[in-house]
């Protein structure tokens, strides 16, 4: 297929997309470049040409659209049977592929973790009196991300890292507790990010910390600095249930509330929590009703949650309302608990009547907007800038109740040091 053609079919698929209302994929057609190449002959009914167009879809975005490539790819198909059915007896099928890349950095960006957010972290463990091998002495734990066998000693005395390290810190204990960080055997502070980040993720690890707060605290932590780099550290899987951690990238455009969202999960040990997180961070863009839907139901979740703890009775019955009234009273938020002589009172109260509020709002907007209800042929639902706004506001509450939460609990109380 000539390059004419092929433009004259896409330009008439796309009107026919759009007429349908299926405008997320008339984008495709639109936004991204397509190749023709032919896969395929067939001798029978006087000779079928089998072609796949073929759409380069940004990496990040490819990823993104997940199983609804499927979906896509059927839509547009037919749209092009429809278009060429009278012209031709040939066979067009669209495939989408994820655009190559050609940037000649990539290696240094992917894993690049700038020096300094590497030494704010060290430094933290540093004034936290971190012990960063925790229930294992040092070898055992560096033996969990290296060969010391293969590295070289510091002492004449040894042949290998494993007998100086275990002569200076488990024989005579004469190195600092940090000397770890500045080895450059290590490679903590020059070495690729996979290194430092592994490192990170046996620190927080069940073998290595016993104590599942302890561990969260410092997941905490690290993420304040690894966010502003665009890396995170989070739960990957259950040991005897406890959580294991490891790293990822953030993609460009993850939204900054999803990611508070999933660390405040983390810090309340919800697995349910944790699920609705990852079903709002893929709806948002693709899927808005989805993702205001699943924002009011995180909310339910968090309330459900907590009462449950405080051996707080609710019914299946009771709406987002009535477990809001009854959270607020259990955690005290009302704002009668602020005096007159509270600098800024009425501003206090009027943030803390709105916040409760809040949910009230939520669970309407779903109501109209959200997943869970039948439409009427004229429905028209929001834009992904309202489902975040909707998650967003979500997100404050849940930050706001779980930290309020946790600082009344003893146990959980340094999970937010910070909180007023």
């Amino acid at each position: 297929m000539d390059t004419e053609n092929l433009e004259q079919l896409l330009a008439t698929a796309h009107a026919m997309l759009q007429a349908d209302a299926q405008h997320d994929t008339a984008k495709i057609l639109r936004e991204y470049s397509a190749q023709a190449e032919q896969t395929g002959y067939d001798n029978w009914n006087g000779g079928t040409e089998f072609w796949d167009i073929y759409f380069a879809v940004p990496v990040a975005e490819f990823s993104r659209l997940g199983m609804s490539r499927t979906v896509i790819e059927d839509q547009i198909s037919e749209k092009f049977r429809i278009v060429l059915e009278h012209n031709t007896h040939h066979c067009y099928s669209a495939k989408l592929v994820p655009a190559k890349v050609t940037d000649q950095d990539w290696r240094v960006q992917e894993f690049s973790l700038p020096r300094q957010a590497r030494i704010n972290i060290l430094d933290g463990m540093r004034l936290e009196n971190v012990d960063w091998s925790g229930r294992l002495d040092d070898v055992d734990f560096l033996s969990r991300l290296y060969d010391l066998q293969t590295l070289p000693s510091g002492d004449s005395r040894f042949e290998n890292a494993a007998g100086d390290i275990w002569q200076h810190c488990i024989n005579n204990d004469d190195w600092e507790r940090d000397w770890v960080y500045n080895d450059p055997r290590f490679h903590l502070i020059d070495g690729s990010a996979d290194i430092f980040l592994r490192f990170l993720c046996e620190v927080v690890h069940p073998v290595v910390r016993a104590e599942q707060n302890e561990a969260k605290k410092l997941v905490l932590q690290f993420n304040d600095q690894l966010l502003q780099c665009k890396w995170q550290l989070c739960e990957e899987e259950r040991i005897a249930g406890r959580p294991k951690y490891w790293y990822r990238r953030i993609l460009q455009g993850t939204d900054r509330s999803v990611s508070r969202g999933r660390t405040v999960a983390d810090a309340l040990d919800a697995g349910w929590m944790a699920m609705e997180i990852d079903r709002l961070e893929s709806a948002i863009e693709r899927d808005p009703p989805l993702a205001i839907g699943t924002a009011k139901e995180l909310v339910e979740t968090c309330c459900k949650t907590i009462l449950t703890r405080r051996n707080v009775s609710f019914t299946k019955s009771e709406d987002l309302g009535e477990l809001t009234k009854k959270l607020t009273k259990e955690l005290q938020l009302v704002p009668e608990g602020i005096t007159d002589e509270t600098k800024g009172a009425d501003n206090i109260r009027l943030i803390l009547r709105n916040l409760t509020q809040l949910t009230n709002n939520l669970a309407q907007l779903r109501g109209l907007y959200g997943t869970g209800h039948g439409r009427d042929g004229q429905h028209r639902g929001l834009q992904p800038r309202h489902a975040r706004l909707a998650v967003a506001s979500a997100v404050a509450f849940v930050d706001f109740v779980v930290a309020t939460y946790s600082r009344q609990e003893s146990d959980l109380a340094p999970l937010f040091p910070d909180t007023v």
